[in-house]
């Protein structure tokens, strides 16, 4: 089945139905707690729906794995493909109006991470879609993407998520890198900061939390890993998860191995 022409109609279904709440009142309207365990807002929710009436339209069967209302079957059989999917990703950002959000979508054949065949990321305001096939590479608006050719750290663009009560656990370990860079941003958005990592708009994007949900990255992870970046544990290896709203991931992605490695021992 080809999903790629499906994931895009979904995406463009979200901006036709939630962009209409960016930046209002009711954007930000709770529903209690998302399977994920943040609070699911309105445009939560409205973006899901979307995705869902999207599928259903197009008669496909797959079990949905959200991070607002967790593990959905659609179709039959449900177990053929699996959708992956954080419906708006950077909630914070829709409602106080940062134009920084995107929705993230990802097909496998099995419920773990290593197995995703086909995802997209789209920037919902400004209508920029990121793309990946397994072996097929990464495109961004359909013209083939790779990472930076930056290797010192000093020079690079590096983005670091702090957003986390623990930070005093993982201050000490990120000293030394924030030490050695000069330019350092996070924008509130995880998936479409790796996606510019991916392109080369970064150079590098680093979460270390333990907080981040598989479901934040799953797209991400394999349109980094197709545009020729890097995307490891802290430690060097390989993120093997499952694809649960609840598994937690942490990371650092890089434009190249040079990079990766001078922040891996940096962090150790």
């Amino acid at each position: 089945m080809n999903w790629l022409p499906i994931l895009k109609q979904c995406s463009q279904k979200i901006r036709k139905d939630a962009l209409p709440f960016y930046n209002t009142p009711n954007a930000s309207i709770t529903f209690g707690r998302g399977a994920g365990g943040d609070q699911m807002k309105k445009i939560d929710l409205i973006a899901e729906k979307a995705i869902i009436e999207t599928l259903e339209q197009n008669n496909c069967s797959c079990t949905l794995i959200s991070e607002e209302t967790g593990i959905k079957q659609i179709g039959t059989p449900p177990h053929e493909y699996y959708l992956t999917t954080d419906p708006i990703d950077g909630t914070t950002n829709a409602t106080r109006g940062i134009p920084f959000i995107n929705t993230s979508l990802a097909i496998s054949k099995t419920p773990n991470l290593q197995t995703i065949q086909t995802a997209l990321v789209t920037d919902l305001l400004h209508n920029i879609t990121y793309t990946a096939q397994k072996n097929k590479g990464a495109r961004k608006n359909n013209k083939k993407i790779q990472p930076s050719m930056m290797t010192t750290l000093k020079e690079a663009v590096v983005g670091i998520d702090f957003n986390t009560y623990k930070i005093k656990q993982i201050a000490d370990q990120l000293n030394p890198v924030l030490q050695k860079t000069r330019h350092l941003r996070h924008l509130g958005a995880n998936a479409l900061e790796l996606c510019y990592v991916a392109d080369g708009t970064t150079d590098a994007f680093i979460d270390i939390r333990g907080k981040l949900r598989v479901t934040d990255i799953a797209a991400a992870y394999l349109i980094i890993k197709e545009a020729g970046a890097i995307m490891l544990t802290p430690k060097g290896e390989e993120i093997n998860v499952p694809l649960t709203p609840t598994q937690k991931v942490s990371f650092v992605a890089t434009a190249n191995t040079t990079l990766y490695e001078t922040i891996k021992k940096l962090l150790a």
